[in-house]
């Protein structure tokens, strides 16, 4: 079955589609796709995964056509950074 696998850093981002054996898992499909050779600094035991926007374990089966997507984590405090929607800018 074919399956996606998504990640994005600062500068650099890979989409790779891949063929792997059916039921397979969101760790068997991140392992064979090479994405981690690609960004050594992901981390599986601490960052997020997903498959289309929605919170996954890594032993979760995908099914054909699904996007494995790996979340970076937060770098920035949000309640330090401005709001850029104009939310709270009470001042005119």
């Amino acid at each position: 079955m074919q399956v996606g696998v998504a990640y994005s850093e600062a500068g650099q981002q890979i989409w790779l589609t891949i063929e792997v054996p059916d039921e397979s898992t969101v760790r068997q499909v991140i392992d064979r796709s090479g994405v981690l050779r690609s960004f050594p600094s992901i981390d599986l035991q601490t960052q997020k995964v997903g498959v289309f926007g929605r919170l996954v374990k890594l032993d979760t089966p995908l099914r054909p056509g699904d996007r494995v997507e790996i979340y970076r984590p937060i770098t920035c405090d949000p309640q330090t950074v401005p709001r850029r929607d104009g939310a709270g800018d009470d001042e005119e």
